[in-house]
């Protein structure tokens, strides 16, 4: 496999093993999201998908989670250019957008953990759906923004007499 696929594949060129390695684990796009009758505009939650593990950010059950949650919603090629709520931070989404994968992405970091050491994962900032209550109760804003910069590395400046 090419180290840095995404860098010279469409994602209609990518194997299914590329594609589901574009998947940076954060568990941003399983929290549910209601959207606005009048305006369409859409808020998010905080609250995760009954299925989501959200210490791991990953799928409990990926290889049947369309039937156990129907309207779990099949990321394509085609599908992420047109679905308005994934976060500006998933890398399907700005793929499709023509950027680059973010400082922390396990592909351009390699290591999965730096996506929940910079905050950019659900863990813990989640409630699962069974306990939360009315969805209004939880809206959130951090899922439908750019996380932080990578943090700055410090210098020591010696003094000289």
């Amino acid at each position: 496999m090419h180290e840095r696929f995404w860098k010279t594949k469409r994602l209609e060129e990518m194997s299914g093993d590329e594609w589901e390695r574009l998947c940076d684990g954060c568990g941003r796009c399983c929290l549910h999201k209601l959207r606005d009758e009048d305006s369409n505009e859409i808020s998010f939650t905080n609250v995760a998908c009954r299925l989501l593990d959200t210490d791991s950010c990953r799928c409990g059950d990926y290889a049947h989670r369309r039937l156990r949650v129907p309207d779990c919603e099949q990321l394509t090629p085609a599908s992420v250019r047109e679905i308005d709520w994934l976060p500006p931070s998933c890398a399907y989404r700005r793929l499709a957008e023509g950027k680059d994968l973010l400082w922390w992405h396990p592909l351009v970091s390699g290591r999965v953990e730096t996506v929940h050491e910079a905050g950019i994962s659900v863990r813990g900032r989640s409630v699962g759906e069974r306990v939360a209550g009315p969805l209004e109760h939880h809206i959130v804003t951090w899922p439908g923004q750019i996380p932080r910069q990578p943090p700055r590395r410090r210098t020591t400046i010696k003094e000289t007499t």
